[in-house]
């Protein structure tokens, strides 16, 4: 029975607009939205762009306790660890719970 809280996770966050989860794992700075910088906008979604684009590999990894890991999960990990200090203490799970609420 434990897998149906992680599918009532995953049904309300695929059917609430991405707009109203914050995640921590953000991969932006705060300062980049107030900045108004093009290069900062620009690099931020694409960023976006691949963590979204990886919400069907972690709905997989999030359902199958791990064991499906998806090319495009594997580049969006890498890149919010790189760009955000706190998701590189965060575990796969964490990630992809996190990736599934944006």
């Amino acid at each position: 029975m434990k897998k149906h809280p992680l599918l009532l996770c995953f049904l309300l966050a695929v059917s609430a607009p991405v707009s109203v989860f914050a995640s921590s794992f953000a991969g932006t700075s705060a300062g980049a939205s107030s900045a108004g910088s093009s290069a900062s906008s620009d690099s931020t979604s694409g960023d976006d762009k691949v963590v979204m684009a990886a919400r069907s590999d972690a709905a997989g990894f999030v359902a199958s306790d791990g064991r499906l890991r998806g090319a495009q999960l594997e580049a969006a990990l890498r890149l919010l660890r790189e760009r955000d200090v706190a998701a590189r203490d965060a575990s796969d799970l964490e990630l992809a719970q996190a990736i599934l609420a944006r």
